[in-house]
């Protein structure tokens, strides 16, 4: 068995110079050493110039999604027909019409009090509404696109809270509809509420929520959120009639549309 020798000596064990010639080994490694630093340093420096092509492109998508309320014309991010494949009960195909279209505004009374208390840390820059029915003119629903203020981090915390603390389950958390005279949802107020669905994006700085109900202006007494009104088996009346159904199949569909006018960088697989 051998000891590697003490530093400071050669190899008959007689003292060397510890400021003499190091070895080639020690040569060859501190060589490395630095090459490795330099070539690590131009990594992260080249990073910081040039940036993250994904994550350029991600932001891009993001803020082209903001402007969106006022570039894009109303018939595209709320058709005036709806079609719904298999977004009804059992599969069954759905077709919605557009009754109205709501004039863009703030979220000045567009909200129960404290849904607006939740929606808050992302503000509102601007709200967009329509009501449809369905082929029956049985059903009417209200979608909402709100475009907020936000920017990526701050939608993703509301969506971890809406995840987390259960809210789009919560009746005191629905959104409001919007009523319309001389038409088919002229009764649908805050009391005929039935279904509703709210969904925060975080890939755009857009909450995307619809509301269901009769058509005849009856009231609901116990509302159900679209996720439970859907399941198989679910008993409610709501889901009995396939209201969960409709704010859900036109939920998703406006999404799609919102999602194919910002592009390939926030489109999803439907």
């Amino acid at each position: 068995m051998s000891f590697g020798e003490p530093e400071g000596y050669d190899g008959s064990a007689r003292p060397r110079p510890l400021g003499g010639r190091p070895r080639p080994q020690v040569v060859a490694a501190a060589v490395c050493l630095v090459l490795g630093a330099g070539l690590l340093t131009g990594a992260v420096t080249g990073s910081w110039l040039a940036g993250d092509p994904g994550d350029e492109g991600a932001r891009s998508a993001f803020t082209e999604a903001r402007d969106l309320w006022h570039s894009v014309p109303v018939d595209q991010l709320f058709p005036p027909t709806v079609q719904g494949r298999g977004a009804g009960p059992g599969g069954a195909d759905r077709t919605w019409t557009r009754v109205a279209v709501a004039p863009d505004g703030d979220c000045a009374g567009a909200f129960d009090r404290l849904l607006a208390k939740v929606l808050d840390p992302v503000g509102c820059a601007r709200l967009l509404r329509a009501t449809y029915t369905d082929a029956t003119q049985s059903h009417v629903t209200t979608v909402g696109l709100l475009f907020t203020k936000a920017d990526a981090a701050a939608m993703t915390s509301l969506a971890g809270r809406f995840d987390k603390e259960g809210l789009g389950r919560r009746d005191d958390l629905m959104p409001l509809p919007y009523a319309v005279k001389d038409t088919v949802a002229a009764d649908f107020g805050a009391r005929q509420r039935a279904a509703w669905t709210v969904s925060v994006l975080t890939d755009a700085p857009v909450v995307v929520y619809a509301v269901s109900g009769w058509a005849d202006g009856r009231t609901v007494d116990e509302p159900q959120p679209a996720e439970e009104a859907t399941e198989s088996g679910a008993t409610s009346a709501p889901a009995q009639a396939g209201l969960g159904h409709e704010a859900q199949g036109l939920a998703d569909r406006v999404e799609r549309a919102l999602r194919k006018n910002v592009g390939p960088a926030t489109e999803h697989p439907s």
